[in-house]
């Protein structure tokens, strides 16, 4: 089948929705964002701006859970649709906002098929060792409880370009993808599969983020349920939505942390410090999850844009073979491919900075589904 001209990537987040009309060359060919700080899309002004696109030939959505049936990318129905509402309760800042992305997006397409692409789906495959909690069997197979992973799209992403940057088969690396925006979490891919993520059971498990507070001690939040009488409701809210940099510094904005700190801010100086121990040791675990490390890959809003965050991760990564180079890593986004080597040529680790596309993951998703080669 000729590959599909016109496909609109619909990536719906926590606090946006990101719209791109790609051709079959991964071209953008329209671009449009939209605050979507309420949770609930202004479908008025989506079907405003979409107006001035060309109707698609098919739509790809970023869905964040797939749950253990939808293990890759999958034509939309009405089955699909029930079983991912099903899913809301384990990623509730996300799911709920990709579903209203789909049905606004539905809204005004009704005849243009849709493809889901899920975000759990790259880590679907990762060993038993690295997806098992040390929960009695009776829970885990009554409830499904397991370590899901996400940002797969991005990490997928990632380790491919990785590969073609470096000039070597994805087969043969192991490579840390490290995506950091609002959201952050980390895979190990060995051989072009994860093997081991930092998120688990929901996107909460893992690293520092913008408002979440990533792992926390679980007897912790038993001992505020217990002693203080905190309801269950309130600490989910407070682990979503105001820990993180937010809960360690009073601002989401990892800009705002790094020029505090530098400005001799003592409380930013010490979110960033919890930040970047936190991001060093989850590195170093994924390493070691595939015996050694061939490329370290920085994405996402703050790994693309934070040369003081990337420095100071790797500052502690060289018994890994780690080494930036200062002027590489420091190089200013306009004075240089977006995509861009930082290692230093000496360094037995190929370090990168790679702009997250999961639109072109998505895109290539599609293609697959709709009009596979």
């Amino acid at each position: 089948m000729s590959p599909l001209q016109r496909i609109l990537v619909v990536n719906a987040g926590s606090s946006s929705v990101k719209l791109r009309l790609l051709d079959a060359d991964d071209r953008v060919l329209g671009h449009w964002d939209q605050a979507v700080p309420t949770g609930t899309i202004d479908r008025g002004a989506l079907a405003r701006t979409l107006d001035e696109a060309t109707t698609p030939d098919a739509i790809g959505h970023r869905i964040v859970h797939g749950g253990r049936r939808y293990l890759g990318p999958v034509l939309l129905d009405a089955s699909v649709e029930r079983e991912l509402r099903l899913l809301v309760d384990l990623a509730p800042l996300h799911q709920p906002k990709s579903l209203d992305a789909l049905e606004a997006v539905k809204s005004l397409y009704p005849d243009v098929p849709a493809v889901a692409s899920f975000d759990t789906a790259f880590h679907a495959a990762m060993p038993a060792a690295a997806t098992t909690y040390a929960l009695p069997r009776e829970w885990r197979e009554r409830w499904d409880l397991r370590r899901f992973g996400f940002h797969g799209l991005s990490h997928a992403y990632a380790s491919e370009r990785a590969s073609a940057m470096v000039g070597r088969p994805l087969e043969t690396l192991r490579i840390v993808t490290c995506h950091l925006g609002a959201g952050a979490s980390l895979a190990a891919v060995s051989g072009g599969r994860s093997v081991d993520t930092t998120m688990g059971f929901t996107p909460l498990e893992g690293l520092v983020m913008a408002t979440r507070s990533g792992s926390v001690d679980p007897g912790l939040l038993l001992w505020l349920q217990d002693h203080v009488g905190m309801p269950s409701q309130e600490l989910a809210a407070t682990l979503e939505h105001r820990s993180g940099l937010l809960g360690l510094a009073g601002t989401a904005d990892m800009r705002a942390v790094i020029s505090r700190s530098e400005a001799g801010d003592g409380v930013a100086t010490l979110a960033l410090g919890v930040y970047v121990h936190r991001l060093r040791a989850g590195i170093a675990a994924m390493a070691a999850a595939m015996n050694g490390l061939d490329v370290l890959v920085f994405t996402g809003g703050v790994g693309e844009h934070a040369p003081a965050v990337r420095a100071a991760a790797c500052a502690g990564l060289g018994f890994l073979g780690v080494k930036i180079d200062r002027n590489a890593n420091e190089t200013t986004l306009a004075a240089a491919q977006f995509d861009h080597l930082i290692g230093a040529r000496d360094a037995a680790v190929q370090t990168l900075v790679i702009e997250a596309r999961e639109d072109l993951q998505i895109a290539h998703e599609v293609q697959l589904v709709l009009a596979p080669a």
